[in-house]
């Protein structure tokens, strides 16, 4: 049978990367790495864990509705016995890259993407100091193919920190991956009750978090890694069907990362970190260009020297037009109307409206002086994991949008919608053959926007890789070592 993934890939004039791939954790060997780290306790609490997972399945309809249980997915991992040897077993999967059109492969959790949402702080510290052991061991003699992904629990800087300088200092990761939502419970409504029952919100943790991650940001810019997050917003309200899965999943990645994403600029790390970049994966860019879009649009009308002044509006003009224009209710309420002039504020003067401490500028922390300054951070320190079928990412090279974003290929192997490997390359490869993207624009998506996003706060990020001439070629990074041409 005919090789398309293969084919596809010897009329290419350069690399693949894939800059999102899964793997699928020996459950068995994960437990063996956390009662090393955290105790048997550890893993006992961790299969309580599990359990709760199974919720849905083992209430009954009446159960559901009474605690509105969500529908989760009831399996997750393909089903072909091939494909998913290959996703549990590194050395297989070293052997079918080149077959499967892929060079080279960030590799991120399956099983692992949920230990972000632990809410007892000793074990998710230790699920993911067990994962990153297990992961970096079981990855290490496949470098030249490989990045593990490290994860990096975010509740407080400090644990993100801890983690962060293992991983990257100790365990040698290059990659990292974290959650840029953190759920906490609002204070207010926290007092006097259990705080896990109580109204929580979403910090973002670049713009208004209670906590300092600045400490963090600087330790990424110093270690040499880009930060990405890779979670999504199962939890978040408008995901509560209890009946219909697709309900809950569609769109829960790009709801998370738009969050994320509308945090760190408005925040201002990307003016704070400039050689920081961001990867926000398995959202697509349909999101970004709408993001992208309405931050230059609200830029024009929302900051100081956008804004109209309340002030502006005659009250003797408006006087005039209601003794001209209004009815016999309208005039003797005109001296009231006056001061509700403003839907949003009923019976509150323009005076007031126009007080200068209520008068904010949003984009002062991300220090935009115009709209350029906007497209810049989002073409150049923002990069965008999109999967193979998602047709959307045409959306990032067309010209009529204004901007040119960087989305980033992502395979998404060993999850549900990914049935058969062998067919991620001839999917994407789809964008060409039908004319809605460039051999420049696949270019991009496949390799250069990856070798962007992870060489720009590390140039050696691809050393001893076979890759990693084609990246020095690519962005002008030099040779590579002998013992790679060799």
């Amino acid at each position: 049978m005919k090789n398309r993934a293969a084919e596809i890939h010897a009329g290419l004039k350069h690399p693949v990367i894939d800059g999102d791939g899964h793997w699928l954790e020996p459950v068995p060997v994960f437990l063996e790495y956390l009662c090393e780290v955290g105790g048997a306790q550890s893993v006992d609490r961790m299969r309580a864990q599990w359990q709760r997972t199974h919720t849905w399945y083992r209430s009954t309809w009446p159960q559901r509705q009474h605690d509105r249980t969500r529908r989760s997915n009831w399996w997750g991992v393909t089903s072909k016995t091939l494909d998913k040897a290959t996703a549990l077993l590194p050395a297989l999967l070293n052997e079918r890259l080149p077959e499967l059109g892929i060079d080279f492969a960030l590799i991120y959790p399956s099983l692992g993407l949920a230990f972000h949402g632990i809410a007892q702080d000793d074990l998710r510290r230790a699920a993911a100091r067990a994962y990153n052991k297990m992961t970096a061991d079981m990855f290490a003699p496949y470098a030249a193919r490989f990045a593990p992904v490290a994860i990096i629990p975010m509740r407080t800087p400090e644990e993100a920190i801890e983690e962060l300088e293992y991983a990257v200092g100790g365990l040698g990761y290059r990659a990292i991956m974290l959650k840029g939502n953190q759920e906490r419970p609002i204070p207010s409504a926290a007092e006097g009750i259990d705080a896990k029952k109580a109204a929580w919100y979403v910090d973002t943790v670049a713009l208004d978090s209670p906590l300092d991650y600045d400490p963090f940001w600087r330790r990424c810019v110093d270690l040499g890694v880009a930060v990405t997050q890779h979670s999504g917003a199962a939890r978040w309200p408008d995901r509560s069907s209890i009946s219909n899965f697709t309900y809950n999943h569609i769109g829960h990645f790009a709801a998370s990362n738009h969050a994320f994403a509308k945090s760190v600029f408005l925040g201002g790390l990307v003016r704070r970190y400039p050689m920081l970049n961001f990867g926000f994966m398995e959202g697509g860019v349909s999101w970004a260009c709408q993001l992208c879009a309405d931050l230059i649009e609200h830029w024009e009308k929302r900051r100081p020297a956008g804004l109209q002044d309340p002030r502006a509006t005659s009250i003797a003009e408006m006087h005039r037009f209601i003794a001209q224009y209004g009815d016999a209710k309208l005039k003797a309420h005109a001296e009231a109307i006056m001061n509700s002039l403003d839907f949003l504020r009923p019976e509150c003067s323009v005076e007031e409206l126009a007080r200068p401490e209520f008068v904010a500028d949003d984009f002062a922390a991300a220090g935009i002086e115009s709209k350029d300054d906007i497209r810049a951070a989002f073409s150049g320190n923002f990069y965008f994991g999109c999967e193979a079928d998602d047709r959307t990412t045409l959306w990032a090279f067309d010209p009529r949008m204004g901007f040119r974003l960087r989305p980033v290929f992502s395979s998404d192997f060993t999850h549900f919608d990914v049935p058969d490997f062998a067919e991620v390359m001839p999917e994407a490869f789809e964008m060409v053959e039908k004319g809605f993207v460039t051999e420049q624009d696949f270019r991009e998506f496949t390799f250069t926007n990856a070798a962007l996003l992870h060489t720009r706060n590390n140039p050696r990020f691809f050393k001893g890789t076979v890759v990693e001439q084609a990246v020095a070629d690519e962005l002008g990074l030099g040779r590579a070592s002998p013992a790679v041409i060799a």
